[in-house]
């Protein structure tokens, strides 16, 4: 049961991994200088746009979002409307909490706000890829015995995967080893790719583990 999913779930991953691996390597080969710690934001965005771009097109040709009872060209232009306003807010929504968490306000905000981009892209992004612009179906899968599917199972492994990578690559900032990877959002935004590369991994095989015991409510 459940084992073509899984296959296809693997599969997604491990291109979704790849690219960010290449999104790392070819500016690395393209742009004089570049490096993940001297021209951070830069591949920061880099490493973003690959994994949206990714993203966006597997998980739109496996079908896994949920089909739209509407077919016009209307309704598909407000579902995208939604979808980009989403992203913005919540790009907006994790810049306040990073700062409400102690990021400067200010004087780092460019920086912040980047992190914001990638916590989107790696997170909110995946929720609208699986669930679409759909706050009541994202509260549904976040909640207690919430998933449906497994791709609802392995939406909340690697979102609670990315926060915690996030927030346990902040404990190193304060620390006064005056390392390049302490520099604000370096080690906070590795931790968030960090984490979200373990749950590409974790989740499928964690669901592939449990695939017999896993039953899901008809939606």
């Amino acid at each position: 049961m459940w084992d073509h999913e899984i296959r296809a779930m693997a599969s997604t991953h491990a291109i979704i991994a790849a690219s960010v691996f290449m999104a790392t390597v070819l500016p690395a080969v393209l742009i004089p200088g570049f490096s993940v710690y001297g021209t951070h934001l830069l591949w920061l965005y880099s490493v973003s746009a690959a994994v949206a771009a990714v993203s966006v097109s597997f998980f739109w040709l496996l079908g896994i979002s949920p089909p739209t009872k509407k077919h016009t060209l209307g309704y598909k232009l407000s579902r995208l409307f939604r979808s980009c306003l989403y992203f913005f807010l919540s790009c907006l929504f994790f810049h306040t909490v990073v700062v409400l968490y102690g990021a400067p306000l200010i004087d780092t905000a460019l920086e912040t706000f980047s992190l914001a981009v990638l916590l989107t892209s790696l997170t909110t992004l995946r929720c609208l890829c699986v669930l679409g612009p759909n706050i009541q179906a994202w509260i549904r899968v976040f909640s207690r015995h919430g998933a449906m599917s497994v791709w609802d199972t392995c939406l909340q492994i690697t979102v609670a995967c990315t926060l915690i990578g996030a927030w346990v690559g902040a404990f190193p900032i304060p620390l006064d080893w005056d390392r390049p990877w302490q520099v604000w959002p370096v080690s906070c935004s590795l931790g968030a790719m960090i984490g979200y590369l373990t749950g590409l991994v974790v989740a499928p095989a964690w669901i592939h583990y449990h695939r017999k015991q896993l039953t899901y409510k008809c939606k």
